[in-house]
């Protein structure tokens, strides 16, 4: 059953008339059109016993249907009202809203507000949790893609060590990782490339700049690529310099916590089975407290997508999801490391889509 069909099904199922799809992303994975549309209205809707229509800018029409999307496509003009074009193409199908199905981690407020005044007699209903059902399990063409896509994070990372010497800034260095990439034919990061070095390395969410490399730092990779509409997303520590007993103790506990959460994968296990195991490996190494946010994150379309892989999801592992694992340890007063890899759940065990070496690389510095 494809995409479309099941969400028809779904409203079937469920009595109700249609559903808005609103994520640029969902949209993606439901029509293959990939769209940032800004502040202009983009979605896709579906009907039970209809064909689905989709609204776009007027402009992007010619590329949603070069996309493949063979349905009825509203364009809408700046100077239009999108909703009032949206509610006559709804009407000339005949199907009457009473209940709507929308994504409400996604729909603002005004946009609701809208959805209201053009069927003030609808209820509306989730859709979040059938679409993040649907993503969750990835078939073997999305599987290719991802493992492309980590080949890439794994080649950047590579770049980024390459590129590692005295006095370089983490600006020079991650401006060499994605023109690197960009002669490979990548024209978008999953998210803003992270390279922190030194002290800054103790900030999970720390924003590149002028910081320069000294002997005795640890440079923070954290960075992914998008392809074919797929992201990736890597995180490696390397040393500059031989680092001091500190320094490798915090590298061996992180490098511990993350291999033996990925060891744990496997269908029928918690996601906070695979939490819990790693933070236990850094607590009892006397780091608990500096291991301040989650193991990790569906991946695919979103860098960030269903599930959370957190200390309280009892969601049960399935073959086909594709998540990261990532443990970090920040100690402003030694370093910070973090040690990340995109997984896929197997029919009895895990694949590691990511593979640049987990060892500790030790940067030579030449004096």
């Amino acid at each position: 059953m494809n995409k479309l069909n099941r969400i028809s099904s779904f409203l079937t199922d469920n009595n109700v008339d249609a559903a808005f799809i609103t994520n640029p992303d969902n949209v993606f994975y439901v029509s293959g059109f990939r769209s940032n549309p800004h502040e202009r209205i983009l979605g896709v809707v579906l009907f039970k016993d209809a064909d689905p229509l989709m609204i776009c800018p007027k402009m992007e029409v010619p590329d949603a249907k070069a996309a493949g999307w063979a349905f009825d496509i509203v364009g809408h003009q700046d100077t239009d009202n999108p909703w009032e074009l949206l509610k006559e193409a709804i009407n000339k199908k005949g199907i009457p809203i009473s209940q709507l199905a929308i994504e409400k981690s996604h729909l603002t407020v005004e946009r609701l507000d809208a959805l209201q005044e053009l069927f003030p007699q609808a209820s509306f209903t989730r859709l979040d949790d059938l679409l993040n059902m649907m993503r969750v399990i990835k078939d073997e063409n999305e599987l290719s893609i991802l493992r492309q896509a980590a080949e890439y994070a794994d080649y950047a990372i590579q770049v980024g060590v390459s590129e590692i010497a005295e006095g370089k800034t983490e600006l020079e260095i991650l401006t060499a990782i994605e023109l690197a990439l960009k002669k490979k034919g990548i024209s978008h990061m999953s998210f803003d490339t992270m390279v922190l070095i030194g002290p800054k390395t103790a900030s999970p969410h720390g924003k590149p700049g002028d910081r320069k490399i000294q002997k005795g730092d640890f440079i923070l990779f954290d960075l992914g690529v998008v392809y074919k509409g797929y992201c990736s997303d890597i995180t490696r520590t390397v040393s500059f310099g031989e680092p001091t007993d500190e320094q490798k103790d915090v590298y061996e506990t992180v490098r511990r916590a993350e291999q033996d959460a990925v060891d744990a994968v496997k269908p029928g296990v918690r996601a906070m089975d695979l939490d819990k195991i790693a933070r236990d490996v850094i607590t009892q190494a006397g780091y608990g407290e500096f291991f301040t946010h989650r193991l990790g994150h569906g991946l695919g379309i979103s860098v960030h997508e269903y599930p959370s892989v957190t200390g309280n999801n009892e969601l049960l592992l399935t073959e086909g999801m594709v998540f990261t694992i990532e443990p970090g340890i920040y100690d402003p007063k030694i370093t910070g490391v973090r040690i990340e890899d995109d997984v896929v759940v197997t029919k009895d065990g895990v694949e590691i889509l990511t593979k640049f070496t987990k060892e500790l690389v030790i940067i030579p510095t030449n004096n």
